[in-house]
């Protein structure tokens, strides 16, 4: 009897780890093609003469479709399981390449803008989806170190993209705003269908292999895991009727949004920053190569992070990644030249176990109620469109570099959760 309590233990511990195998593929595939708005960028802002106003519609639609897609796909998950959440997701995202098709044959930007937002909604279901049942496949006190993990091929996946992407999408050099004034009407027809023409096969071939995956999905045989039902809790309190509910949920939302928020800040104002003669005195181009350290940081200590919680708890490793990520920007603040550059390159560091963990931190205990309170974390993404905002305002203000009290402040919010916030 016990050789086959062990043989059945053994074989559901196989199929766990053949289902996040498969799983940490999609983790990397939307880390991928999130990365590849920053080449598209530049491109659709020379193709369709944009300033950069009109150039961070790009941005806006597809942070937008976090807020406004998440928490009905909570919902949705609820009703057609996470792997239901996860072939929908890879569907809807893989429409939403298949639109760049005719948006760069009809030379139209409002529809290039539509299919982010489509392309971004199918990723938020995908993450609602996959990012839970992340955390409950497998020990719950394993859970932060899963899903760290599987964020590293996240990481993975934002890093190798920029490079892939300038190869196929920006392989015709853009012109600049100057030269496109230059050409009569022909010639810029012929220039533009080029350009938006480039966009095309890439996102051919990303539908492509969405679809694939979703095929996948649909006809392999995950485990059939549900969210335990019962809330742990001092009090054993029954379960609420709704996610919004639970504070500790909440307050980690909260930590999402500064969290995220305080990332794309940083990463934002990096270029910029590092060109500042008190600084480093770079050159876009050169600077643009240090970046890669900020990133490449964030998934160097995914890795990390994922093998320290196996042994440490998490919210200890959170409250003093937040506390070092505090530290490091502060010194960056006071600071100058060589010191002040590495300084905020190496935040990128610590950034790396931040999401994970206030994530799974965050759905502990919410019984059924989990794929809705994964869709308001999703939605708390947001963040990252709005925090760096209101860091530019504060920078055409006080200066670049006294502005970074952003993130400082968004760091001592995450060291608090990680402290008393994410208790049950």
């Amino acid at each position: 009897m016990i050789h086959i309590d062990n043989l059945a233990k053994n074989v559901d511990k196989l199929q766990y780890t053949g289902s996040l195998t498969l799983l940490t593929s999609l983790f990397f595939i939307w880390g991928f093609i999130t990365s590849l708005n920053d080449i598209l960028i530049p491109h659709l802002k020379s193709v369709f003469t944009l300033n950069y106003t009109e150039a961070m519609m790009i941005q806006f639609c597809f942070f937008t479709a976090y807020f406004v897609v998440s928490v009905p796909s909570g919902y949705l998950v609820e009703k057609i399981n996470y792997k239901g959440g996860i072939i929908a997701g890879l569907a809807i995202a893989g429409i939403g390449c298949l639109l760049f098709y005719p948006a760069a044959g009809l030379h139209s930007y409002p529809l290039f803008l539509a299919a982010f937002f489509v392309l971004a909604s199918g990723i938020t279901l995908l993450q609602v989806a996959a990012n839970p049942y992340v955390t409950i496949l497998g020990k719950p006190e394993t859970a932060s170190s899963r899903l760290t993990l599987t964020q590293a091929f996240n990481s993975l996946g934002t890093t190798i993209a920029p490079f892939l992407g300038a190869l196929f999408i920006l392989d015709t050099a853009v012109k600049s705003v100057a030269e496109v004034n230059l050409l009569n009407a022909d010639e810029l027809s012929v220039y533009q269908t080029a350009q938006a023409a480039a966009v095309q096969n890439p996102y051919l071939l990303l539908a492509a292999v969405l679809f694939f995956i979703a095929v996948v999905f649909a006809v392999i045989k995950l485990p059939d895991i549900k969210a335990p039902e019962t809330q742990i809790s001092a009090d054993k309190e029954p379960l609420h009727d709704s996610a919004w509910c639970y504070k500790h949920l909440i307050l980690g939302a909260i930590g999402i949004f500064v969290y995220v928020g305080g990332e794309v800040s940083i990463g934002s104002f990096l270029i910029n920053f590092l060109g500042e003669p008190s600084i480093a005195g770079l050159a876009e181009q050169e600077a643009g190569k240090y970046v890669s350290f900020y990133w490449g940081g964030a998934m160097l200590g995914r890795f990390i992070g994922a093998a320290v919680m196996q042994e440490i708890q998490p919210n200890k490793v959170l409250t003093f990644n937040a506390l070092m990520g505090a530290l490091l920007v502060l010194i960056t603040i006071v600071g100058s030249g060589q010191l002040v550059m590495w300084t905020i390159l190496a935040v990128g560091l610590f950034n790396s176990i931040m999401f994970p963990t206030i994530f799974s931190l965050a759905v502990s205990g919410l019984g059924r109620h989990t794929g809705q309170g994964s869709g308001i974390l999703c939605a708390a993404i947001v963040g990252g469109a709005l925090l760096p905002v209101l860091q530019g305002l504060f920078a055409d203000q006080i200066g670049i570099q006294l502005a970074f009290f952003i993130p400082v402040l968004c760091y001592c919010y995450i060291a608090y959760y990680g402290w008393r916030g994410y208790s049950l």
